[in-house]
This record gives structure tokens, sequence and C-alpha cells, in this order.
């Protein structure tokens, strides 16, 4: 591994990150700590999300009011992503965990240069944004679908300050180990949606676009509320000052690092942008596309956001609660080479053993997936909606691996100091993409989003797994690491073997009610089957999630 400029460390030798397979190192059970309390934090927010999802599905069906909801909150998330939880916190991290460790006095004005900063410039481009929208509006032809949209999307934008400030402060809470806490942001902002979108479906309010821009309106008094309750957990911790002036030097080496990363996760935005493009092309530019009939319909965005929120599901509460964890440690521990290697072994072995069943399970039961929280009853998706939002998320759930190992291993650079190797990737991954996408939309419909999302993925873990094997001292997948990647991959096939089976000669009653049982008995039978096949081949991540150690 090369070290960062910031720091040099003598050579270690390979032997000296080995550990028995056995039992998890202490930094091992200190990552699992993390990964567990992210992942509790997580799981209540991806709940409240689905939650979330699933009730607006019920309020607006897959219809153009769906999709412009849909289109209307995605776009000030894509910001968040890229400044809040993206670009900004992989070069915010490494430097704040720094002088945290030397300086706690300098970390404070460092860390409220960079939320002011951050604050002024995303206000800024709101207001920007805003105005260019409002032209928009303005300037072209009336039409009640594209103002609907454009209208909820400025609704919702002053949303995208307030949730970049707060996830940029989430990200300092877990420097200072609070990674639960850290995690809680989105579940604010989901009860308050929710509880909304109940009163709505209760009293019957569906379907309006009065009611899309209620909804709208408390997404960003959310915003306000993640930001005060960060505050308030950081005040014990951090002085918050207007005196930031030693801090400016390491203010530039953020913005050094900051660019290249916002390039490159901002190709990854690019590309999210591009798939609500395609999608909503019928509703803000029209039926056709140079001429020939266009295959995607006003429902494709809504569909599309519902099979993204149940695929993101497993992503999130622990494929992203593993990078989430692993990154402050890979951060502390960038000088010491064997503790680092060893770190991000556990980490991919980690990341497998939930990604690589989530995706054999969630690809067998995607009918039931959809079917079960978006249809029955008066309101949600038709039936032509469940058939089309299950193909998409066949395509995505095929790379819920390739996800989560993707965010590990981007932070091995970010945590080193590097964030122009993950862009140049980023970037190849957009022209990629696009030319995917505009192939598999002809044939595949809104599915052809998702077979390219997967497919793009997992070339790039590839490209990652390559590059990251030229910046350390020795190979990342050593004998252990691949008997239990072998293991994983064996545990996984026979429960897909077995959830197959089950589906395949076990008769089910028509409708809702055969759908939820389907569900519940291929997800029952296919966890029990993983664990025991899991346990049986000698498989320890298991133990190592189950083990109790604070992060050191």
């Amino acid at each position: 591994m090369t070290p960062p400029p910031e720091t040099q460390s003598s050579p270690v030798s390979p032997t000296a990150a080995h550990t028995s397979t056995s039992a998890a190192a202490p930094h091992d059970r200190g990552l699992s700590s993390a990964v567990r309390a992210t992942s509790g934090a997580t799981l209540l927010s991806r709940l409240g999300g689905l939650a979330r999802e699933v009730l607006t599905a019920r309020i607006f069906g897959d219809t153009a009011i769906g999709s412009a909801f849909a289109a209307g909150f995605q776009v000030p998330n894509l910001f968040r992503r890229l400044f809040g939880e993206g670009a900004l916190s992989a070069a915010f991290i490494p430097e704040y965990t720094t002088l945290q460790k030397d300086d706690p006095h300098l970390a404070d004005q460092f860390a409220s240069l960079v939320v002011a900063a951050l604050l002024l410039v995303t206000t800024a481009l709101t207001l920007v944004i805003e105005a260019g929208l409002l032209v928009a509006l303005v300037a072209l032809p009336p039409d009640p679908d594209r103002n609907l949209s454009l209208g909820l999307i400025m609704t919702m934008l002053p949303y995208m300050p307030l949730v970049c400030v707060a996830a940029i402060m989430g990200g300092m809470l877990q420097v200072h180990g609070r990674f639960g806490a850290a995690s809680a942001g989105p579940l604010m902002m989901n009860t308050m949606v929710v509880a909304m979108g109940l009163y709505f479906l209760l009293t019957g309010q569906l379907g309006s676009a009065t009611t899309a821009y209620i909804l709208g309106g408390v997404v960003v008094a959310s915003g306000v509320t993640q930001c005060a309750w960060f505050a308030r957990l950081l005040s014990p911790r951090v002085k918050w000052t207007r005196a930031y002036e030693g801090a400016r030097e390491a203010g530039r080496r953020t913005f050094r690092r900051f660019v290249p990363a916002a390039v490159g996760l901002g190709s990854l935005q690019i590309n999210t942008f591009i798939d609500t493009l395609l999608a909503m092309w019928p509703i803000w530019v029209g039926p056709t596309l140079l001429g020939f009939v266009y295959p995607l319909d006003e429902r494709s965005n809504v569909l599309i956001a519902g099979a993204a929120r149940l695929y993101q599901f497993p992503l999130g509460v622990f494929g992203i609660a593993v990078a989430v964890a692993i990154f402050p440690l890979l951060a502390r521990h960038r000088a010491e080479p064997a503790h680092f290697v060893q770190t991000l072994r556990r980490g991919i072995r980690l990341s497998l053993f939930i990604g690589l069943p989530a995706s054999v399970g969630l690809f067998l039961v995607r009918h039931e997936a959809i079917a079960v929280p978006y249809s029955g009853g008066s309101t949600g998706f038709s039936a032509t909606g469940v058939e089309r939002c299950a193909a998409v998320l066949g395509g995505f759930a095929l790379a819920v691996w390739a996800y989560s190992l993707n965010h590990v291993l981007t932070r091995v650079f970010y945590s080193l100091g590097d964030t122009k190797t993950p862009m140049r990737v980023s970037l190849a991954m957009v022209a990629l993409n696009v030319a995917l996408n505009l192939a598999l939309i002809w044939e595949l419909k809104e599915a052809g989003l998702g077979w390219s999302t997967a497919i793009c993925a997992a070339v790039q873990c590839a490209a990652l797994f390559v590059l990251v094997r030229r910046v350390l001292p020795e190979p990342i997948l050593d004998a252990s690491t691949r008997l239990a990647m072998a293991r994983i991959a064996v545990a996984a096939g026979v429960m897909g073997g077995v959830v197959w089976a089950v589906g395949r000669f076990m008769p089910w009653p028509p409708g809702w009610t055969g759908s939820l049982a389907s569900l519940l008995v291929k997800s029952g039978v296919g966890a029990v089957a993983f664990v025991v096949s899991a346990r049986l081949l000698g498989c320890h991540e298991l133990g190592w999630l189950l083990s109790r150690r604070r992060p050191t």
C-alpha cells in the first residue's frame, strides 16, 4: 500500500496481516460492532423508506403524478449523495479524523469552516436551479403533467442544502464513534412523510396534485429537523466557531480532494439523472425520440423508483453499512498496511455474506416483493404495473453484491487520499451506462435500465478490484479470503435452489394473498437454508456480526 502524502510507514510482512479464520481479530470485531450499529439504525431508516415508498405508491399509484413525485424527490437527493454523503464526505472524513487525533481544537475550526461553506454553496445552487425551473415553467408551452413535475421539483429542492449539511454532520458523528446516531437522519424524514401519508390514505385524499405538494413540503421540513437533531448530538463534542482561519490549510486540502471525488461521484449522479431523464422523457419532452415512438411511458419513473427502493433495502441496511463503518477505520489505520489490508478483507467478506444471498433471493421473489407492498385492494399499482416493476427489480437485484463491494472498494482509495482513481472508473461507467440504457430500453423497456445498472456495477467492481490490488502490499484475496468467498457462494447457491424448489412445487392461492404467502414462505425458508448452509460450510462471518465489541 502506498502511504498517503501526510504519512509514511515501514514495510510490513504479508504474514503480519494473517489471522485465523476461526475467529475475528480485535479490529474485525470493532468493524463488526460498527456495522451492527450502522445497520440497526439504517434498518429502521430503510423500513421507514419502504413504508414511505409504499404509501406514496398507494396514494398516487402507477400514474403520471406518481412519476412526478418520484422525480421531485430524486433531484435533491442527487445532490445529497454528491455533497453530503459522497464526494465531500470522502474528502472530509480522513482530514477530520486526523485533526481529531492531533488537534481537537483545530478539528472544531475545520468542521465549522466546512459546514459554513457547504451551506453557502448549496443554498446558492438551489436558488440558481429554482430560477431556471421558473423560467422553464413560464417559457415552455403549458402542459399539466410537466408543470406538476417541475413544480414538485421546485417545492422539494430546498431540502437539498438542509440534508447535505445534515449528512456531513452525520459523517462527524461517525468519526466520534456514533455510527447508529449518524444513520438516523433519513429515519426522521421517513417518519414525517409516513405520518402525513397515512393521514391522506385514511382520509381518502388520493392521487391529487395538492397531496403531492403537501408531501413535498413535509420533506423540506424534515431537513430542518435533521439539522437541528445532529447539531444537538454534536454539541458536547464539537465547539462551533466563526474563527476558522487556522483551518484554512486543511480546508484547501479537503477542496483539492473534493474536486476529483465530485467529478467521480458526480458521474454516478449523472447516471442516476440520465435514468430519471429517460424515465421521465414522455412527461418532460414527449412521446417520441428522434422521430421514433418512445418505448417508455408516463408510468415508467414511478415503477423504476418502486423497484429501486426494494433492491436498495438490503444494500442500505448492510452493504452501505459496511462501507460507512469501514471508512473511518481504514482512514485511522492507513499508515498500518497489515491492519489496513486485514480490515479490508473482513469488509469484503461481510459485504458478500449478505450481498450475494440478497441478490439471489431478491431475484427469485421479485414478483411477490413488488405485488405485496405496492398492489392489492383499490389503491396502488395495477396488475400490469406490478409485472413491469418486477421486471425492473429482476435487473437491479442481480448485482446487489456488486453495489455493496463497490462502496467498500471506493472507500479504500478515499481513505488513502486518492479520489482520482475512483473518478476515472466512474467516468467510464457513465459512458457504458448511457450506451446500455439506450440499447436495452427498446427491447426491455424500463427493465433495461435495471439491467444496465447491474451490468455497470459488475464491471465497476472488477475494475476496482484490479486497481486496489496495485496500491496494496499484498493480494486482497489471499487463500483464506478466497476460501471464505467460495463458501459464501455455495451457501447462496444452496439457498437459491431451495427457494426455487419451494416456488416451483408448492401450490399458492391466487391474488394478493397468494403473493404474501409465497413471499413469507420463500423468505423464511431461504434465510434458514442460507444460515444452516453457512454454518455447515464453516462461514465465520455470521459469528463476527454477532460478536460484541465497539469500533477501535
